[in-house]
């Protein structure tokens, strides 16, 4: 896995490409964590569902666990496989604790409460039917013919796989470069030297188009050639050390490694498609009186996860800068610019607000 491109900037806008447009919007199904209770009553665990913990009596399976890891998006911290599990447990241990105390305070039956209930299972209701939807577009014939216009769209627009260390001071950098050159390895040097948050695996940038990154960064790694060590080079972060590991054009990259990202595409498509549709038919059939103009303004606010991040990179202000970055977390935890966001995120904490 590579880190996030640390040194992406307020860019103008890409040509519309299909495999790295809008994520999927009201694709995204909302998720609930759950827990059954072992009474007679519920049906018991299944050899495919076990369960691994009990807590006052309420079974928490392995089912409950993905739940719970997906209801923490991006709030689950990177540890080790035995770690994460405890994390889980302990968080729907929580849960369950405090809803069981909510229960003995009847706090079910408050009409608020109920109110909130009914507005999330139909929240609920509505992203499985348009999830549903959404799959009847992910034909192999759809995903292929997008991804052949997508590589007509792109042609002749070169990759860069690169490697960086970035530091304060100039005389820093050059003295890395030398120990560089003296036959130092590039990835061991980075984990003990750099400062970008992505040193621990090497400085790995992976893959990125020369829009992606900060004119002098972009300036100069897509001058080099593979294998090539850059002099230090200042950017708004600091000073870098560059290595380039391969170029390719965008037009080379196998189907296989984008049909995730066709497959987004594709289902935002059918489900905005079918939420008019429905929106339509509601209207004709039942009377509802919907305001097109008004529907159609709605839609198009819906920004894609990249024009949120450049719009959040050219605000101003520090606090601002984090506010946006973290609404596009809340809105695309798992979009292409998901990871890149929570690094400035950091980012901006450590070197401009100064909280560590």
């Amino acid at each position: 896995m590579t880190s996030p491109h640390v040194l992406a900037r307020s860019a103008p806008r890409r040509r519309p490409i299909a495999f790295a447009t809008l994520a999927a919007l009201l694709f995204i199904v909302p998720s609930a964590s759950g827990c059954s209770k072992n009474s007679s009553s519920e049906a018991p665990a299944s050899a495919s569902d076990p369960v691994i913990a009990r807590v006052n009596g309420v079974d928490i399976t392995q089912g409950d666990l993905a739940l719970a890891e997906e209801d923490m998006g991006a709030d689950m911290p990177a540890t080790s496989p035995e770690a994460k599990r405890e994390n889980l447990i302990s968080y729907l241990a929580d849960i369950i604790m405090v809803t069981q105390a909510a229960d003995k305070k009847n706090l079910g039956d408050d009409p608020d409460f109920k109110r909130r209930l009914a507005f999330l299972r139909n929240k609920l209701l509505m992203g499985y039917e348009l999830q549903r939807e959404a799959k009847t577009a992910l034909t192999d014939e759809a995903l292929h013919q997008t991804y052949d216009e997508a590589v007509r769209s792109m042609a002749g627009q070169e990759e860069v796989h690169a490697r960086h260390i970035l530091v304060e001071d100039e005389n820093e950098a050059k003295s890395l470069l030398e120990q560089l050159k003296s036959g130092a390895d590039f990835a061991a040097l980075a984990k003990e030297k750099s400062k970008d948050p992505g040193a621990a695996e090497g400085g790995d940038l992976g893959y990125f188009t020369k829009d992606q990154m900060v004119p002098e960064f972009a300036d100069v790694a897509f001058k080099m050639y593979p294998g090539q060590l850059s002099n230090p080079v200042k950017t708004q972060f600091g000073w870098h050390v560059i290595k380039v590991e391969t170029l390719k054009p965008e037009s080379s990259r196998p189907f296989d490694q984008v049909r995730s990202g066709i497959m987004r595409q594709l289902g935002s498509q059918r489900s905005q498609e079918y939420y008019k549709a429905q929106l339509d038919a509601a209207r004709a059939s039942v009377g509802v009186k919907a305001d097109s103009a008004a529907i159609e303004s709605f839609l198009s606010q819906k920004k894609s996860p990249r024009d949120m991040f450049q719009e959040a990179q050219s605000a101003g202000a520090a606090a601002k800068r984090i506010e946006l970055y973290k609404k596009l977390l809340d809105e695309y935890p798992s979009s292409e610019v998901s990871a890149q966001a929570q690094f400035m995120v950091g980012f901006i904490y450590s070197e401009e607000v100064k909280n560590y």
